[in-house]
């Protein structure tokens, strides 16, 4: 058998696995794409192109004239409107394309330093304190980081209370944490343009969203008129969560092994000694 009969063979997985690649990325572009403001343009884009290929077809001269001059335009049109979602459709591909060599690095000092953000938010909430706090992972904050009050101190819970006191000047605008250390706060963030958003979300929650929407960064919310905790990741919002849950939710996305915390121990401990001695 020469090595010409090997030819059609390798044509024919070529097609197939170029046909797999295309199918993928469209699905992918297009579920990204399901419950944005860019659905209704991409119809439009899709009807544009047909009315050319009308024009093509019927050689109506103008109007090809006239689709074929604006084909330029529309493209750095799509490129300036729709922004955000393009770069959170290329982050979106490089969080699941990353190497193992660049992968985020797990905390050293594993989930005690968020332990105190767990408790922190679950005391706001039996108070009813909002608060909007945002950890950053591997998309850089920077410039939002630089338009709040930069602090540059280590994450504790009396620390986190004390921002969010509704007396103090921070409270007003988020906290966001970068390499386990509170970078700034009184950051404001932008809102989210969603608008499949419910309207009980405040500005708060939209907020949230809208800076999980652009980057890789956790939200968690305290709602001011409910006590409600928020949990907001990749745009996709988790509500009503409880203590558990939270702390669930933060150490997977962090990355770090979930381990029964000390303050709970200690709790738990100082339980189980006062119901020996009541006994």
């Amino acid at each position: 058998m020469e090595l010409g009969d090997y030819i059609p063979t390798w044509n024919t997985f070529r097609n197939v696995l170029d046909i797999t690649l295309v199918f993928i990325i469209v699905y992918v572009v297009l579920k990204l794409l399901r419950g944005t403001r860019a659905v209704p343009t991409m119809v439009g884009i899709v009807l544009l192109a047909l009315l050319y290929w009308l024009a093509v077809a019927q050689e109506l001269a103008t109007l090809e004239f006239v689709l074929r001059s604006a084909v330029l335009y529309i493209g750095f049109a799509i490129i300036v409107l729709f922004q955000s979602e393009i770069r959170q459709a290329l982050i979106y591909f490089a969080n699941r394309l990353r190497l193992p060599l660049i992968r985020r690095q797990r905390s050293q000092f594993g989930g005690n330093v968020y332990d105190e953000i767990v408790l922190a938010m679950t005391t706001l909430s039996s108070e009813k304190t909002g608060a909007l706090l945002v950890i950053e992972r591997d998309v850089g904050l920077r410039n939002f980081i630089d338009s709040g009050v930069q602090l540059d101190a280590v994450i504790s819970y009396d620390l986190l209370v004390t921002i969010f006191d509704p007396q103090t000047p921070l409270h007003d605008g988020a906290v966001i944490i970068r390499d386990e250390r509170i970078a700034a706060a009184s950051v404001f963030l932008p809102l989210t343009k969603n608008p499949e958003i419910s309207r009980e979300l405040g500005t708060r929650h939209r907020a949230a969203i809208g800076i999980t929407e652009g980057t890789d960064a956790i939200s968690i919310v305290v709602s001011e008129e409910t006590g409600l905790i928020t949990w907001v990741e990749g745009g996709t919002v988790k509500r009503n969560l409880d203590t558990t849950q939270l702390r669930k939710l933060l150490l997977d996305a962090m990355e770090i092994p979930l381990i029964q915390p000390k303050r709970e121990s200690a709790k738990t401990m100082s339980e189980s000694e006062s119901e020996i001695t009541v006994g």
